[in-house]
């Protein structure tokens, strides 16, 4: 009886439609991460930044969501703030834009920012599973897709549905971006790419992806046609998105009358860990933080060195695995272009796992293998990294390698 009634279920959950399934599967996470979430508030006491009295409003509202709410009430600093040392300090220049104005917006019926961030967040995580459904399911097949939207849904940083970031509305921007250039529909990217750029930093990488996409129709241009209106295309929003994504360095030195002003005020946070006295350049940071938590860790600095260049061919030599060549070349090379962008320009600490979230696409390969003992596997440990991600920058979150 147990195993026919397995059966029916299986069989109704299969004649569902697909956003029904995506539906469901994303209510479920969602009112998870929710209890997780209340009992992150449960467990938060004096020694946490949240306080006793903490609670999911105050999660909501917490970290880097208050730089966006203190943009959306005051905008930004027409003068660099200074430290006592006359360096620039930490400022709203380091964020941009669109995710904290369109929460004003969408919060004033409300009369809260953080709740036109709360419904921002769970609204935009929606259309992301299903923008990753449509992205996946022509290179792995549906059953693989929707496995593929839980891992995302359920996974260690699903709190960022949740919570006042701007993560997930970049995700769901980027998943529509790259199922455009997958469908060779490019006109859409010239609205989308602006809105990309001024929503999270990442732009850039996007702007590398254009261009290795052009590389790769270009020899395969004899399998697949290259119209001229594609080229034109892509070498257009690649200048687009390369304009675009220092727009907002060159914004900040506009208003700040300071040329360097983003980059300064980006390394400001750099200076917390004791690194950031230089200037900046390109690549430096992993190396610097290579070398930075070996110590810390109570190893030799030259370790680190040695483990940056391991886990540099480790993420190349994963890019090549069967599973992940089942998503496609060009989106291996997004893979690609955003690791190398994170390699070039951050400096890794507690928020690395949260930047890696517009790997997303990424994440279609974990659901290849059909096996349901394994899937349902993949899931505990998402579900187990969710909570360990929420216990330790929410609940216990006190020092800065606890800021998500």
């Amino acid at each position: 009886m147990a195993h026919r009634a397995l059966i029916g279920s299986a069989r109704r959950w299969a004649r569902l439609p697909t956003v029904a399934r995506i539906s469901i599967i994303y209510v479920l996470a969602r009112l998870v991460t929710t209890g997780l979430l209340l009992l992150a508030a449960e467990r938060s006491d004096a020694a946490s930044r949240f306080g006793e009295n903490a609670g999911i409003g105050s999660f909501i509202v917490g970290w880097d969501a208050q730089w966006y709410w203190l943009i959306a009430w005051e905008g930004y600093p027409q003068t660099l703030p200074l430290t006592e040392t006359g360096q620039v300090a930490e400022n709203a220049w380091a964020f941009m834009p669109v995710y904290a104005y369109t929460a004003q917006i969408v919060g004033a019926p409300f009369g809260s920012w953080g709740a036109g961030a709360l419904l921002i967040s769970l609204v935009a995580g929606f259309f992301a599973c299903v923008a990753l459904h449509r992205l996946l399911r022509p290179r792995i097949g549906n059953s693989a897709s929707l496995w593929a939207v839980a891992f995302f849904a359920w996974g260690p940083l699903a709190a960022l549905f949740q919570v006042g970031y701007a993560e997930v509305l970049f995700v769901l921007l980027l998943l529509i971006a790259l199922d455009l250039v997958g469908r060779r529909r490019y006109g859409w990217l010239y609205v989308l790419i602006p809105v990309m750029a001024f929503t999270r930093p990442g732009i850039l990488a996007f702007a590398l992806y254009l261009g290795l996409h052009g590389i790769l129709r270009w020899v395969r241009r004899r399998r697949e046609p290259l119209p001229a209106r594609d080229v034109v295309h892509i070498i257009a929003l690649g200048a687009l998105a390369t304009a675009t994504g220092f727009g907002w360095q060159a914004i900040a030195g506009l208003v700040t009358g300071d040329p360097g002003a983003y980059l300064a005020t980006e390394l400001a946070w750099r200076r917390n860990w004791g690194v950031g006295e230089a200037a900046f350049v390109p690549f430096d940071g992993w190396i610097q933080a290579a070398q930075f938590w070996f110590v810390q860790w109570g190893m030799p600095a030259a370790w680190g060195i040695v483990a940056l260049v391991v886990l540099v061919l480790a993420a190349a030599a994963a890019l090549l695995l069967p599973q992940v060549r089942r998503l496609g070349a060009d989106l291996r090379l997004w893979g690609a272009s955003y690791l190398l962008y994170l390699l070039a320009v951050f400096f890794p600490q507690s928020s690395t796992f949260r930047l890696l979230m517009p790997l997303t696409p990424l994440a279609g390969a974990l659901a290849v293998p059909r096996s349901r003992t394994y899937r349902c596997t993949v899931l505990a440990l998402c579900i187990a990294g969710q909570w360990l991600w929420i216990d330790q920058m929410y609940a216990n979150g006190n020092t800065f390698w606890q800021v998500p």
